[in-house]
């Protein structure tokens, strides 16, 4: 259907017609504007049958480009039919660390060695792209922690985003309970049975402005369950001066308070030191439940001004080229032109 946004609009229409009553006649003729080619022009025979039709022509371009102007100042919009929005599903942060550590070659990918940033970027788009029906919003934490995208159906822009994360972008530190303590503040809105976080980290807090225990009990209070997963493998072959060495490059994650900010909130803790793990951990997450939400409907509208505006505009050539003066000077210099008289045309 169509409809008006500025329907008042429409009382402009009969404002030409009140100016012409109104406005005081001219008590005598005078030119509003001297053109060069007037006296080329005065010998049209504007009294003749085709000068009358003409004239009629034109009055009723200039009626029409009116209506059309204040048809467009109205502002028609196209409303479509309604469409249903999901209506099961959560709201599900999703807080991935991009500190430093995340740029730690431990992870294959494909065959080859790769960054855990990397994995996480492949195994969550995935998560991501099969989450239908649920709000997805994502937070990235280092030294700080920032909201890349609030709550959202549109999960391409989500996966894109994670994807475009560079490393270390928040600073190179690790500020989980600052990431916790954003989550809180952006679902505490939302329906209290309906609130989910998924906190992924390689490290331990050691910057940041709220203890992690502390705003893990916050977010209990406000209904929000946390998953955690602990990432990074365990074992590390390196390069030395002599021989080879097996390190544990997860040595600083801290399982402990990890597994505490689960408890506290009523998810659960899972540690990924390989792809697969990661992978299997966010496949069981798929299997959460879905909670019932209201029903959302909303129509696309599509604005229909211009059209009226462009036949305005088109009709406003047709009237400058019918103008009787204009069709004549410009009959008149063509045929000068081709009798190569430029130059009289020039200085008249």
């Amino acid at each position: 259907m169509i409809e008006f946004l500025w329907p008042m609009a429409a009382l402009f229409l009969p404002l030409p017609v009140l100016v012409y009553f109104l406005t005081p006649k001219a008590s005598r003729q005078e030119p509003a504007l001297q053109v060069p080619f007037f006296s080329a022009a005065s010998s049209y025979e504007s009294s003749s049958k085709s000068g009358r039709a003409r004239s009629f022509l034109r009055r009723l371009i200039l009626i029409l480009i009116w209506c059309a102007l204040v048809l467009s100042a109205t502002r028609p919009q196209w409303i479509g039919e309604p469409i249903s929005l999901p209506t099961s599903g959560r709201d599900l942060l999703l807080a991935v660390d991009i500190s430093g550590s995340m740029g730690t070659e431990d992870m294959e990918l494909a065959g080859a060695m790769t960054t855990r940033l990397a994995v996480v970027k492949e195994v969550v788009g995935d998560f991501v792209e099969r989450r239908k029906g649920d709000r997805l919003g994502l937070i990235l934490f280092g030294t700080r922690a920032y909201l890349q995208t609030p709550l959202t159906f549109d999960r391409n822009t989500v996966r894109t985003l994670l994807e475009e994360t560079p490393l270390g972008i928040a600073g190179g530190k690790t500020a989980i309970g600052d990431a916790i303590g954003l989550s809180v503040k952006r679902l505490q809105e939302r329906p209290a049975e309906n609130r989910v976080l998924i906190l992924l980290t390689d490290g331990v807090n050691n910057v940041g402005e709220v203890d992690p225990v502390q705003a893990a009990k916050l977010a209990a209070q406000e209904a929000i369950r946390i998953y955690t997963i602990g990432f990074g493998a365990e074992e590390m072959v390196v390069p030395g001066f002599l021989f080879q060495r097996k390190v544990n490059p997860s040595a600083e994650l801290d399982i402990e308070t990890l597994t505490q900010i689960a408890d506290l909130t009523g998810g659960i803790f899972q540690r990924a030191r390989s792809t697969q793990e990661l992978s299997q951990i966010y496949e069981a997450l798929d299997e959460l439940e879905p909670i019932e939400q209201d029903q959302e409907t909303y129509r696309p509208i599509r604005s229909l001004y211009w059209y009226p505006l462009a036949f305005a505009l088109a009709l406003s050539m047709l009237f400058t080229l019918l103008h009787p003066q204009l069709t004549h000077w410009v009959t008149n210099l063509w045929a000068r032109i081709r009798t190569r008289d430029a130059s009289e045309v020039i200085t008249s």
